[in-house]
């Protein structure tokens, strides 16, 4: 079938909120370059080009992040192999043990960047080019994976209990960059809906103690959360794994919409249940179904999340994660077609 559908940006806000929109949305956190080039035949590099790339495979918007650069050279590398597209890509990984960031000397030492090096042209770009019927979003995250990346998870987990303060200024240094950012999205009369990303959990669990969450890092959420409240724009939220022991602090933090629902950690159909009139869900396609099932069964699955949905209202359709250059091109493209088809 051909894949048509009018960019309409209340449809997105709506699914956001809780409501039944007209018709369910699609969201993605990232969809990758090598994708986007097979579909569009070319290199993705404006915001035009972006634009052009979300209307056209019927995303109700487009999605920002501003310029900024922190040089953290604790990755390692190693090449990718072949992918189901053809390409290859370099995987990188966090150092586990011991990171750039031990002591406050560290800390201090580290060449912080300015707030005035944060670049936003793109949204003053986005002013002048994105539809009125497309929404913006403006995304950025990472202060708790900053934070243990640059000390190495096991160095962090051993100083949540030996060196406290230091936990708390690494989480303070990093927010004092990454929150204003949302202050000055928030603030753009353009920019429709805020997206914070942090993964705090695994398929089993958070990462952490919900007390050590309670104290680190749900108060920056908060203040993110807070924000969003300010300007009253809706706050998508993403992490990875089973977040159910912390769903009411979530809750507490003001934000409007959870993202991915990873499917080997929660049910997508419970979550909903759960959060019903507290928030929304988006995502729930199992990435892996997309990597390595066949359209088919893309399109069994996608139509019965449909069906459950489009009388209900709250979900916003995409995979459980975002669309790596790995993913079988035609099970994206069911994605789309049978949301719609049947949503």
């Amino acid at each position: 079938m051909k894949i048509s559908r009018t960019p309409n940006k209340e449809r997105l806000l709506n699914a956001l909120y809780g409501r039944v929109p007209d018709h369910i949305p699609l969201i993605e956190l990232g969809i990758h370059p090598v994708i986007k080039k097979e579909l569009m035949g070319k290199d993705i590099f404006s915001l035009q080009d972006e634009i052009e790339f979300m209307g056209r495979y019927c995303y109700d918007f487009v999605k920002i992040q501003p310029g900024f650069n922190m040089d953290i050279s604790y990755r390692k590398f190693t090449p990718g192999e072949k992918s189901a597209s053809g390409a290859s890509s370099d995987r990188s990984w966090a150092v586990e043990s011991q990171g750039i960031i031990s002591t406050f000397d560290d800390l201090e030492k580290f060449p912080w960047p300015r707030i005035s090096d944060i670049d936003f042209r793109r949204f003053d770009e986005a002013e002048k080019i994105v539809p009125d019927n497309m929404a913006v979003i403006g995304q950025y995250g990472d202060i708790f994976t900053l934070v243990w990346e640059m000390m190495g998870f096991e160095n962090f987990a051993v100083a949540l209990y030996t060196d406290p303060e230091l936990i708390e200024s690494a989480f303070n240094r990093v927010s004092e960059l990454i929150i204003p950012m949302f202050e000055s999205m928030a603030q753009r009369d353009k920019v429709d809906i805020l997206w914070y990303s942090d993964d705090i959990a695994f398929v089993n669990g958070p990462m952490l103690s919900p007390e050590h969450l309670k104290q680190y890092f749900f108060p920056l959420l908060k203040r993110i959360g807070d924000i969003a409240s300010k300007y009253n724009k809706p706050l998508i939220y993403h992490s990875d794994g089973d977040l159910r022991p912390v769903f009411e602090d979530i809750i507490d933090c003001g934000v409007t919409a959870l993202h991915p629902i990873e499917p080997k950690a929660m049910s997508i159909f419970e979550v909903s249940d759960t959060l019903k009139g507290k928030i929304s869900v988006c995502g729930g396609i199992d990435l892996d179904l997309l990597s390595r099932g066949e359209p088919h069964h893309v399109e069994q699955l996608v139509r019965g999340f449909a069906e459950h949905f489009k009388e209900r209202g709250g979900w916003s359709a995409g995979s459980s994660n975002s669309i790596p250059e790995y993913v079988k091109t035609e099970n994206y493209l069911k994605i789309i077609e049978t949301i719609v088809k049947y949503g």
